[in-house]
């Protein structure tokens, strides 16, 4: 797309009227999105979206400009306004521009963009019928497939010459379930960043047959009775939970500027012994994981706390200049359009050594949680609220009937304290984060884990 020269001229000029750090991201993106209702095919779009960002940051001012021609003359124009946006002391550049290679192998078997879309159309028809053929209750199923091919060139001031292809492929299922009054809906979905290669029958019905199974299984669910219990978060249920409740105040970000409830506690203990939560963008086949951030760092695998004790936090290049410290490969953008933050990757708890089965015998009476739904999370105090998806009660020590409406309300940091429990399993869930308006995918796990006490809300009272 641009060559060293360019990008190089580019960056001097960014610099032009001073600043201590300049950085250029030049995007190709190829995306095709296929979806179904109503038993037929709703929607299918292709396209290629291209442009280039020039971000300058002076002291505590970032500026940032943008555009769709990527071409040298647009791109020096675009650098010019950033420079004279961000103005600091002036001061001559010098940029010796030298590629960056990555060892880590995220090998691609069948890239999206070779595949006729007929056959992805075809996989979409798949789950669709293979969720309808599950229950005759099932009246509605909405298939979704998306797949991206990002190629990008990410140069910086400090010398970093990034060119790098990403893909990435997803598949998600609703079904729909209805028997008299009662409706009930059940998701499931798979992505990696791999291509076509992971779109294969089976994944297309075990996809849809779970999704089904967990709306029909909803529909004869109990109402769930509120009150304080032990819970046990399967392994399965994946890390929406440390996402929500402990990712987001731990990107740097966010404790840099007091709205995390991890602020000024570094060294601390925050989380029981033998809780460890790691923030990883290194590892094969998962869809949060990348070669290099959107700054041209390299990524790596982030413990941010070590049995318990908070050692680390997530940190772009902007929040690491300001603590002084190494950037960590979390600085992401949703495309050319936005600039860098400080996101997630693929965050997990650690497992532990507990056998899965001993944790839901040793409850006598408590909730088993099995599938997360959506939620709202306080990062600044850690409060948060989030509805179970699937769930059975626990009476001594078996797993009983299925349970509709459970909420579970409590504290982030809190839960963390009290968990006392830790399974040796890790079961992962896909994601698009938000913040500032911008998405991210990611991926989250955490094996079982027993939390002695929390507040279940439910439709009766117990």
């Amino acid at each position: 797309m641009l060559d060293r020269r360019v990008l190089d001229e580019i960056l001097n000029k960014a610099l032009n009227n001073g600043g201590d750090f300049a950085d250029v991201f030049v995007e190709n993106r190829m995306s095709t999105m296929v979806s179904c209702e109503e038993n037929r095919i709703e929607r299918i779009k292709t396209g290629t979206d291209a442009g280039a960002g020039v971000r300058v940051v002076s002291g505590d001012t970032t500026a940032y400009a943008y555009t769709n021609k990527v071409t040298e003359d647009e791109l020096l124009k675009v650098a010019d306004i950033a420079s004279r946006a961000a103005k600091g002391a002036g001061r001559d550049t010098v940029i010796n521009l030298k590629t960056v290679k990555s060892t880590l192998d995220l090998d691609v078997a069948v890239f999206p963009e070779t595949v006729a879309i007929d056959d992805k159309v075809r996989a979409v028809e798949t789950v669709n019928r293979a969720a309808r053929e599950v229950d005759e209750r099932i009246k509605q199923v909405m298939v979704g497939y998306g797949d991206v091919t990002q190629d990008v060139i990410i140069a910086n001031s400090l010398g970093r010459l990034v060119e790098d292809r990403r893909v990435r492929t997803r598949l998600a299922v609703n079904a729909v379930a209805a028997d008299g009054n009662q409706i009930q809906t059940g998701f499931e979905s798979l992505g990696s960043n791999q291509g076509f290669e992971i779109i294969t029958d089976d994944a297309c019905t075990n996809l849809a047959k779970e999704a089904a199974r967990r709306a029909i299984t909803s529909l004869t669910a109990k109402p769930m009775p509120a009150g304080k219990m032990p819970v046990v978060m399967a392994g399965v249920a994946g890390g929406t939970m440390v996402h929500e409740a402990c990712g987001h105040g731990l990107e740097a970000d966010l404790v840099q500027k007091g709205l995390s409830v991890y602020s000024g506690k570094k060294g601390q203990k925050v989380a029981a012994t033998g809780i460890t939560v790691v923030d990883d963008g290194t590892i094969p086949r998962k869809y949060g994981t990348l070669r290099f951030d959107d700054e041209g760092f390299s990524t790596e695998k982030t413990v941010l706390i070590e049995n318990g004790v908070l050692t680390g936090f997530m940190y772009d290049y902007l929040t690491a200049s300001k603590d002084k410290v190494k950037p960590t490969g979390n600085g992401r953008r949703e495309s050319f359009e936005h600039k860098p933050i400080p996101r997630m990757r693929n965050t997990y708890i650690a497992p532990g050594s507990d056998d899965p089965d001993k944790i839901v015998r040793s409850v006598k009476n408590g909730l088993l949680v099995k599938k997360m739904g959506g939620g709202q999370v306080n990062t600044v105090n850690g409060d948060f609220v989030f509805d179970v998806a699937e769930g059975y009660m626990i009476q001594d020590g078996q797993v009983t009937n299925a349970v509709r409406g459970a909420t579970l309300t409590g504290n982030g940091p809190e839960v963390l304290k009290m968990i006392d429990m830790i399974g040796s399993d890790m079961g992962f869930t896909i994601g698009t984060c938000g913040k500032d308006g911008q998405g991210a995918p990611v991926s989250d796990a955490q094996p079982t884990i027993r939390i002695p006490e929390i507040i279940v809300g439910g439709t009766e009272h117990g």
